[in-house]
């Protein structure tokens, strides 16, 4: 029996043609969504694809995704990278764990990566916070376009801005070592 591919497992649906669609016009925004969030590309990869996957599974995709694909996607690709982002930080801890017995003096440590910290504190946020300050301030969204797309009120938005940002710049101050 011949191996199977995700485009024979799409051909066997009954949606092959809107699948196709929907990954061509929504692929980038899932992938550089990922990719700001988790700062990896690999993992980006990754995350894209295990979204457009699970799309690719369901019987009935066409109903599902006609309200609004774009905030939906966008939501997957949020809550799907920081899930890999919190498993980077398990492992990562739990290595440390394992390293502990041959520690490293501070003083020959390498330096904290201010990008991994800001990624971690992203990481910390509830969902909802790091998807508003994800499209805000990496996809250059506006507060009304935010608004639309989560469909909420543009009051919302602003106040989750000033919440997240608020609570990122304590979480960064205490990986930093500021007490500001």
């Amino acid at each position: 029996m011949p191996a199977t591919s995700a485009f024979t497992v799409a051909t066997n649906n009954e949606f092959p043609h809107e699948f196709e669609a929907l990954f061509q016009a929504h692929y980038d925004l899932v992938y550089c969504t990922a990719y700001s969030v988790t700062g990896r590309v690999e993992d980006a990869e990754d995350v894209a694809q295990s979204i457009f996957l699970r799309i690719l599974k369901r019987k009935r995709t066409r109903d599902f995704m006609q309200p609004n694909p774009r905030g939906y996607l966008y939501r997957a690709a949020v809550n799907e990278s920081l899930t890999v982002v919190e498993a980077r930080q398990r492992r990562e801890r739990r290595q440390v764990g394992e390293e502990a017995a041959f520690a490293v003096p501070a003083h020959v440590a390498a330096p904290a990566d201010d990008q991994s910290e800001l990624y971690a504190a992203i990481a910390r946020l509830n969902r909802k916070a790091a998807q508003i300050l994800i499209l805000r301030h990496v996809h250059d969204y506006t507060d009304r376009e935010i608004a639309q797309l989560l469909g909420t009120s543009r009051g919302v938005i602003a106040v989750t801005l000033y919440r997240a940002r608020r609570r990122l710049r304590t979480l960064l101050g205490d990986a930093f070592g500021d007490q500001s």
